[in-house]
């Protein structure tokens, strides 16, 4: 009897290898091997290309050194001081992460554009296109995931190193340079290169502010949208496969190393009214930061036609309802529904699969689940396009449905196998010797004291799926069409005001989707 359970164990482990190299592996050599129809040494060569690449790489360098420097000093003041709203802070911080990258480029010119609220209020000299706004616009929709890997990292520092270094007489300063340091460098790291994938693979904010700064996602998009030249597009995505792959190794390496110590005690914070009035003052001037773009959305929804006329109205609502926002409102649902439901199913049973039953089969299946966290959305989409055009999925809502559940596979799917990592490993063992089957210790067992992991694995899927651009830009039609992608549509046709009307439409769908969950997670 164990024998044949552990045949069907492997039997399902190869079979989702299988699906893996299908959905993964397979399309991005398809998409390499396109490369070839392109005379390849004249694409490489040429000025355009090497002007893309020196710009991305410089607008994300600048970019990744202020939102890790934000979110470092954010993450300190609400670990480490007793300012008070902590918790309200915290889901202000990361409201950026609930909106297309695209709609904070929109954001950003209401703002600081030509006719901006900010630029007219104060008299503000200077163009905000360019160089300067995708910098401005990427620091504002990545800061709040740097934050979070850094608040995570400082949750599992030990303070009894502190506690013996003040009783040895050791200055704060010095116990910040030889203590704090050493411990966030490798993980620090991690975080910068992640950071740095995130800006340099978007193509949202850059294609809204950009103007003639070209960068590499915007020239992608360019060929294969506008040009429809899938040849091009594949040499550009493999270039921007490159960040994400030493990404990927790095983020590897640095689990391996660190936070490796076993937390004795957790961190207390001392009372310092310095430190509590500067951290206040830091996230208030942050959040203010991040309400502004959400303000703009609201103003550019209820007014005429910002600057000119700025009666109220509601006629921008359905203006947009009658462009068919309604209906790709519906689209957006069923995909993120979809997304969720057989995302949540396929990461978990992968997850169980790895970190419950040991082997070499479940090494590879760990190493695959994580190697979609380098692939960047609009590679993984092209990939997509150029595999499975002419299939029975192309063009249709599956294709859009599969390519996010791969996207993102990686995130749901380390919340499940750390979850399940930490419950005890004979629950099957003893289950089994007392009659009860596998699949029922996982059902009455193992999936209770994992539901507030579930209700992670959710939220996430759900709220990538319903403002998502790059993977599905080159994978929908009229019919198919998400909403998220009526927003780069509306800014083509200079109808911002619809534009805006479609990110706050995101943009409550989530803040309800991640109540809904916040609930489900006191109750679980």
């Amino acid at each position: 009897m164990k024998q044949i359970s552990k045949k069907k164990l492997n039997s399902t482990k190869i079979l989702i290898i299988a699906v893996f190299i299908v959905l993964i592996v397979l399309p991005l050599f398809r998409m390499l091997a396109f490369a070839a129809q392109i005379d390849l040494s004249a694409f490489l060569s040429s000025p355009a290309l090497w002007r893309a690449v020196v710009n991305s790489i410089t607008v994300s360098a600048v970019a990744t050194f202020f939102s890790v420097s934000i979110a470092m000093i954010l993450a300190f003041c609400i670990t480490r001081s007793q300012m008070k709203f902590k918790g309200l802070f915290a889901i202000l911080i990361t409201i950026p992460m609930l909106i297309p990258s695209i709609s904070h480029g929109i954001g950003i010119i209401i703002m600081f554009g030509a006719n901006g609220i900010i630029t007219n209020l104060f008299n503000l000299p200077g163009s905000i296109y360019g160089f300067n706004g995708i910098v401005l616009g990427s620091v504002m929709y990545t800061f709040p995931i740097a934050y979070l890997m850094i608040s995570d990292i400082l949750s599992y520092e030990d303070t009894s190193v502190y506690d013996a270094a003040t009783i040895l007489g050791i200055p704060k300063w010095k116990q910040f340079v030889s203590i704090t340091l050493p411990y966030l460098t490798k993980p620090l790291i991690a975080v910068v290169f992640a950071t740095f994938t995130a800006i340099v693979t978007d193509y949202g904010v850059p294609i809204m502010v950009g103007g003639l700064y070209t960068t590499l996602p915007v020239m992608m998009y360019h060929e294969v949208i506008g040009r429809l030249n899938f040849g091009r597009g594949s040499v550009i995505g493999a270039i921007l496969l490159l960040p994400a792959v030493v990404s990927f190794i790095i983020d590897t390496l640095s689990k391996n190393t660190a936070v490796q110590n076993f937390v004795t005690q957790s961190w207390r914070i001392r009372k310092n009214t310095i430190a509590k009035i500067f951290s206040t003052a830091y996230c208030s001037i942050i959040s203010i930061a991040v309400l502004l773009p959400i303000l703009s959305f609201v103003i550019l929804t209820v007014v005429q036609r910002y600057p000119i006329d700025m009666t109220f109205t509601l006629a921008n609502i359905a203006r947009a309802n009658n462009q068919g926002a309604g209906g790709f409102l519906i689209n957006s649902l069923f995909i993120s529904v979809m997304v969720t439901c057989a995302g949540v199913i396929t990461s978990y049973l992968t997850a169980y699969l790895t970190a419950r039953f040991e082997g070499k089969l479940s090494r590879i299946m760990h190493l695959l689940s994580l190697t979609t966290i380098a692939i960047p959305g609009i590679v993984l989409g092209i990939s997509y396009a150029i595999f499975f055009r002419g299939s029975l999925i192309s063009g249709t809502f599956s294709i859009l449905i599969l390519v996010n559940i791969v996207h993102f596979f990686a995130s749901p799917y380390l919340i499940a196998y750390n979850s399940l990592s930490k419950i005890n490993p004979n629950l099957e063992s003893v289950g089994m010797t007392l009659g009860v089957s596998r699949f029922r210790t996982l059902i009455d067992v193992i999936l209770p004291q994992t539901r507030r992991s579930i209700a992670e694995m959710s939220l996430y899927f759900f709220v990538n799926s319903m403002m998502t651009i790059s993977a599905v830009s080159f994978l929908n039609t009229t019919r198919t069409r998400p909403l998220s992608l009526m927003i780069p549509m509306y800014e083509g046709q200079m109808q911002l005001e619809s534009a805006a009307v479609v990110s706050l439409a995101i943009l409550i769908v989530n803040l309800i989707m991640k109540g809904f969950v916040g609930l489900a997670k006191k109750r679980a």
